[in-house]
């Protein structure tokens, strides 16, 4: 099955779609499927497919999710199925989640009269700041089986630091919280040359910038680390111009609730404070976006045994420390126990440590982890659904 699997991926990767409407995705998952003896439903509010597959003998249910969305990135890789679509790639490897999704409810729908319980397959649209997870739930997704999973797991597919076929998981903390910070500073508009008849909203912006740094490390314990990161500037429209406003963006991310509280009282604090000792106003705007991934301590032993007995302990490595990255793959565990698993498709004349990463124009993702991907879906709920 590993070419039909690639051949799917690099039919969803030259036509990339953006958030939770991708139908075009969505007609390739259902063709993918077609002729499968899955009971099929598709979502209301976003183009998601849910699969359900109900084995010949009676047991739990297990959750398997491969998200589907693009991001916003003109692709530079020059591969004969690059992107066709100016703008938009998968440069975070959902084309590949899919296809092994897909891949893995063709395995598992062959075994069928032995599989002792039943599988949802979770095709989700708007893993890219859209939470479509929490769409998928809000329309039932959990419960597609009759009953709620024992378990849910997810596959994400690396361009880089995994060497191409390696598996890694850990227990607690898999990824970080991830909140957006929105910034406005008022001030007085006026001449360049004569700043002291302006209020300038730049200098003050930049201040705050440099300020939250220094939250970061001041406030905030080495152990329970945050990140802030201010991804957007914008103010003025020439030289000789001070403006009225500066707006800037931000990021932070966090890997306990203590701390992403904190953030949310701290951050506006600081930003009014700073604009009140200069004699401006501003606005700050902490909105909470996705909530730690928090891989269950069993299931992801039980991930990481899986692929060592599948593939041999070499496959498989216990992360020392969880990524910064983020998930909306945190609302399904925050409801059923289970394990996120990365996997390294590092294309193998790479070196991982230097290879563009997820979410780069020039990210690369191997199609020889395609089959490992689809077989650990497959072994992880034929063998949970066994152990219970």
């Amino acid at each position: 099955m590993a070419d039909e699997i690639a051949e799917l991926r690099h039919a969803i990767h030259r036509e990339p779609e953006i958030g939770l409407d991708l139908p075009k995705t969505q007609a390739k998952v259902l063709a993918a499927l077609e002729g499968l003896p899955l009971e099929i439903t598709t979502g209301r509010a976003l183009s998601s497919v849910t699969a359900v597959l109900r084995g010949g003998r009676p047991g739990p249910v297990v959750l398997l999710r491969g998200d589907m969305d693009a991001l916003p990135v003109t692709e530079e890789t020059q591969l004969p199925y690059a992107s066709t679509v100016p703008g938009v790639m998968h440069a975070c490897g959902h084309d590949g989640h899919t296809a092994m999704l897909a891949g893995a409810a063709r395995l598992l729908s062959a075994r069928q009269a032995e599989l002792p319980g039943s599988v949802i397959f979770m095709f989700q649209p708007g893993e890219e700041g859209c939470a479509g997870a929490r769409y998928m739930i809000d329309e039932g997704v959990l419960d597609a089986a009759g009953e709620r999973p024992v378990a849910a797991y997810a596959l994400h597919l690396s361009s880089q630091r995994l060497p191409c076929g390696m598996f890694s998981t850990r227990p607690g903390a898999m990824l970080a919280a991830a909140d957006q910070i929105t910034v406005t500073v008022h001030g007085r508009g006026g001449h360049a040359s004569t700043p002291h008849r302006a209020a300038d909203p730049i200098v003050v912006a930049c201040e705050m910038v440099t300020a939250l740094q220094t939250l970061v490390t001041r406030k905030f314990d080495v152990f329970d680390p945050v990140v802030i990161t201010v991804g957007s500037f914008h103010a003025g429209t020439t030289d000789n111009v001070i403006p009225d406003e500066a707006v800037f963006l931000a990021t932070a991310r966090s890997f306990s609730q203590e701390s992403r509280s904190a953030l949310a009282e701290l951050v506006p604090r600081l930003i009014g404070d700073i604009a009140r000792g200069h004699g401006l106003t501003a606005e700050a705007i902490y909105a909470a976006e996705y909530p730690v991934t928090v891989n269950d301590a069993a299931e992801a032993a039980f991930a990481a045994e899986t692929v060592a007995a599948a593939f041999g302990p070499e496959r498989s490595e216990l992360a020392e420390f969880p990524i910064t990255g983020a998930e909306d793959f945190s609302y399904v565990l925050d409801q059923v126990p289970g394990a996120f698993v990365m996997l390294g498709a590092c294309p193998p004349a790479t070196d991982p440590l230097t290879a563009p990463t997820n979410h780069s124009a020039m990210a690369t993702f191997d199609d020889a982890a395609l089959a490992d991907g689809t077989a650990l879906y497959a072994e992880l709920a034929l063998r949970r659904l066994a152990r219970t």
